[in-house]
């Protein structure tokens, strides 16, 4: 027998709109108090009058105490429901990226809050954030198992969400072996060996796959800046496509050694050049040497990590991109990116309206992209639509 959470009166409303978030200030404890409801066990939920909505999983001591995996009452988190769900959202992947590298999974959006699974043709990379999933382990791997048959499973379980759930940390190859530690992938016509053991994440960042891509068609003969560039995601890609410089800037050591490897991997180590520093300090020692680019791309953690961050992130983003803008030529591309959910959507290019014209630059916003089709947005969840990426064309003014 599932134990059940309560909702306050009307607080369904949100749920049967399509999102799947409960507050503890919508749970009706006096019936059902969270307090005595176990870290990642199901409940059903109910509505006020007692009818039931849906299985959650709860963490009660949250402000998101429960995320809703099912509609049906009945239809509880098990070997089979993890099976077909990983079916499921592979067979979505399949039709967008046939070289079968992706996010496989994306936690709430694929009914698996909690789980990240990132595919790397043979080799899947695990990220479990939760205690639900945690709890499930045996039955996550035995399902990809099941439905992938990769060569190689990787248990990447260092994050920061999961010291929240009070779970340790570690990483662990729970299946097969990595040459190198790494993970083979293509993107956009372009070889990459991914970290996954020692680099961020899963080891790579396939949520700007389209932004790339638009990128890609802009380079030909240009110079490039890729800033906090990472493993070389957006630089080795616009080398590859045709770009006749590029320069990138980590404050990483290792990130830039995985950037010149990268660059090898593609026959385009002759085009590149990196700087190794803080991006803040490396754009303004580039701008006092004269150095000046066609191109220039600002991909930064996230300056807002959390609500309360806005207004200093805010500002962090504001002047990256003046000092970013300040390096363009006279006809130049700004491909302006953020990752922070709690950046609104037009904030962006309104802060880069607002510089155009304290640089006394012409802007022109020519495209604005998101995350590609293995990040699938809930409509009723706008936090899963998290990704921002702004290409703005930077003239002199009229």
């Amino acid at each position: 027998m599932h134990s059940t959470l309560r909702l306050n009166a009307k607080a369904e409303r949100r749920l049967k709109g399509g999102h799947l978030w409960i507050y503890s200030n919508e749970v009706d404890t006096v019936t059902t108090p969270l307090k005595l409801m176990e870290p990642g066990s199901q409940v059903v939920v109910e509505m006020a009058n007692g009818k039931p909505l849906g299985v959650a999983v709860v963490s009660p001591e949250q402000l998101i105490c429960a995320r809703l995996i099912s509609r049906n009452p009945q239809q509880f988190l098990d070997a089979s429901l993890i099976v077909h769900r990983l079916q499921v959202a592979m067979s979505g992947r399949d039709l967008w990226y046939p070289h079968q590298c992706y996010r496989w999974v994306y936690g709430d959006s694929d009914g698996l809050p909690g789980l990240v699974i990132d595919r790397f043709g043979d080799v899947a990379v695990v990220q479990i954030s939760s205690i639900t999933m945690e709890m499930h382990r045996q039955e996550i791997i035995d399902a990809i198992h099941k439905v992938a048959k990769p060569k190689t499973i990787v248990l990447k379980n260092d994050g920061k969400l999961r010291a929240v759930e009070g779970l340790p940390e570690y990483v662990e190859i729970v299946h097969g072996e990595l040459v190198d530690d790494c993970a083979p992938l293509i993107e956009n016509d372009t070889n990459f060996m991914a970290p996954v053991i020692h680099g961020q994440k899963t080891g790579w960042f396939y949520d700007h796959r389209e932004n790339r891509a638009q990128l890609n068609r802009l380079v030909k003969g240009k110079r490039v800046l890729d800033v906090f560039s990472y493993v070389g995601g957006w630089g080795i890609q616009a080398a590859n496509h045709g770009a006749a410089e590029v320069h990138c800037v980590d404050a990483s050591a290792q990130a830039l050694d995985w950037v010149e490897q990268n660059a090898m991997l593609n026959g385009v180590a002759d085009k590149l050049h990196c700087w190794e520093g803080d991006a803040f300090e490396a754009l303004r020692q580039l701008k006092d040497n004269g150095e000046r680019f066609d191109v220039v791309v600002v991909d930064p953690p996230a300056f807002i990590p959390r609500r309360k961050d806005i207004k200093a992130g805010e500002l962090a983003y504001r002047r990256l991109n003046q000092m970013a803008m300040r390096l363009l030529n006279k006809d130049g591309i700004l491909v302006s990116a953020s990752c922070s959910m709690h950046l609104a959507e037009d904030r962006l290019p309104d802060m880069i309206r607002i510089l155009g014209r304290e640089l006394d630059r012409e802007v022109m916003i020519q495209h604005v992209g998101s995350q590609g089709a293995d990040h699938p947005v809930i409509p009723a969840i706008p936090e899963t639509r998290y990704l921002k990426a702004v290409f703005a064309r930077v003239l002199p003014t009229r």
